[in-house]
């Protein structure tokens, strides 16, 4: 088996295609919802997603309290589908995150929140899932049918979605505009070259995955693609959090893979890495520079865009990692497409 000859590859590959297609596709549907937004803002917003798409929740909490001030929460769904209990959302938006859209726990959360006062609202691959069906508004991701197992191009659209709804909420014109540039950017990550990390990886155990701000989703991803799709034992953490006790484990030649945007965060992101790279850790870092550090390449644009950019060009790196250490990307053992959690 060859890197390019996966399922896992050749949709990835899309990315750019992809969300050229949603931005098209879903002008008007955000219009309309960024009126409401703006008009009748929520309290609080209440993000309900599993997997690959509750690290794109991840990515919606920081940028969505970063330009608006609004608070973002994670929902335990549990609550609602197990324990039965009646919460009081009133006033809220909850909203949910998934490829599928056929996850019972997710479509439980969402109408005990409708049932409880809250506005609900689905950001989903499969428009005609009971997901989409209990949402008051939907916002289809149009990755089309996605067949391997890990998430790639649905996890993409998720970014591009939200990035599209909260440039037209806050009236970003250069978030909007760099959004717009989004797919011809998708097309040269893809084609980057972050080789370096493969061979590292190819003969590693374990590693921590770091970001923070608006990079903590896409490490969180990364992290997940490294365990299901290369059988590596990888840990996402904040940068912040790190130092928390975890560091402790990242000795002398522990691979660290950084995550790094151009916002608030980046000099202390690019600091702790050439920090580490220092004490000896073997550090790769994307999007930024530092020290002993092993710059991987990526593309420069507005902050809330180059995570989106970096995890595909991560993409490409986890499905060669995968080939190299003789794995099929597509079908990690004991995994399923669609996830069906109570």
């Amino acid at each position: 088996m060859s890197p390019e000859s996966t399922l896992m590859f050749v949709e990835a590959s899309e990315a750019g295609r992809v969300v050229s297609r949603q931005i098209a596709a879903n002008q008007d549907r955000v219009r309309d919802w960024a009126v409401e937004l703006r008009h009748r803002p929520p309290g609080t917003i209440l993000t309900c997603a599993r997997g690959s798409s509750d690290h794109a929740a991840t990515f919606a909490k920081y940028l969505i309290e970063t330009r608006t001030g609004r608070v973002v929460a994670s929902a335990a769904p549990s609550v609602s589908s197990i324990y039965r209990s009646a919460q009081q959302l009133d006033g809220m938006l909850c909203l949910a995150i998934s490829q599928s859209g056929r996850s019972p726990d997710l479509v439980e959360m969402l109408r005990a929140a409708a049932a409880s006062g809250a506005r609900t609202a689905a950001l989903v691959n499969a428009t005609d899932s009971p997901l989409a069906e209990c949402a008051e508004r939907v916002l289809p991701l149009f990755a089309g049918e996605e067949k391997a197992v890990a998430a790639t191009k649905s996890y993409i659209a998720s970014l591009s979605a939200i990035i599209q709804l909260v440039a037209a909420w806050t009236c970003d014109e250069a978030m909007a505009r760099a959004l717009e540039a989004a797919p011809e950017r998708l097309d040269q990550a893809w084609r980057l070259d972050w080789s370096p990390l493969v061979d590292r990886l190819v003969e590693a155990e374990g590693l921590y995955v770091l970001g923070r701000g608006l990079g903590l989703g896409i490490a969180a991803e990364a992290a997940l693609k490294l365990k299901e799709t290369c059988g590596l034992h990888a840990e996402a953490f904040s940068v912040a959090e790190v130092r928390h006790g975890p560091i402790a484990l990242a000795g002398r030649g522990f691979p660290l893979l950084v995550f790094c945007q151009s916002d608030e965060t980046r000099d202390g992101v690019a600091a702790f890495a050439a920090e580490a790279a220092e004490r000896g850790a073997d550090v790769f870092i994307a999007g930024g520079s530092a020290g002993r550090a092993t710059r991987l390449p990526t593309i420069a644009t507005h902050p809330a865009v180059e995570p989106m950019l970096q995890v595909l060009s991560f993409y490409r790196a986890a499905n060669a990692v995968s080939v190299e250490r003789g794995l099929d990307p597509d079908v990690p053992p004991r995994l399923a497409k669609v996830t069906e959690t109570l």
